[in-house]
């Protein structure tokens, strides 16, 4: 299993708001700049995080803000915005499995539980993590390469 990349895209996105905001605008051609993808995934990505009230975005070359204090979005929900899981579900289970067989008549009884469990921790920690420790980290990581 693997999260898409939309999700690293995503916090990178936001790390590059925070750092240039105040001195370029931070267009989709900005951000596909420093991400090196695709303008056009970066503006798919940028739709999702303001679907979801995380940022705004000014018609045109306007920019790009973040609607709330970097210390109250969590990886949670950035992974919530940009991430298709469907049904709050991340794992997603086979289709029809044999009701013949006794592993597959029962399969869901054996792993139901274990992949909430599984998803759960997953998401408490994604919420234990804000946008403001990327801030703090990015800043410490560009005051070092400035040295």
């Amino acid at each position: 299993m693997q999260i898409s990349s939309r999700f690293t895209l995503a916090v990178h996105i936001f790390a590059c708001i925070d750092t240039f905001g105040n001195e370029y605008k931070v267009t989709s051609d900005f951000l596909a700049g420093s991400t090196n993808v695709n303008p056009v995934i970066i503006r798919k990505i940028l739709g999702q995080l303001k679907g979801a009230g995380l940022i705004e975005v000014a018609r045109g070359t306007g920019g790009t803000t973040v609607t709330k204090p970097l210390d109250e979005i969590t990886f949670l929900d950035v992974y919530n915005a940009v991430e298709c899981v469907e049904n709050g579900e991340l794992f997603h289970f086979h289709e029809n499995p044999s009701t013949n067989c006794p592993v597959g008549r029962n399969i869901h009884y054996i792993l139901d539980d274990k992949l909430y469990r599984v998803q759960s921790a997953l998401e408490k920690e994604l919420a234990s993590i804000t946008l403001a420790d990327i801030k703090q980290d990015t800043e410490k990581y560009l005051s070092e390469e400035n040295r």
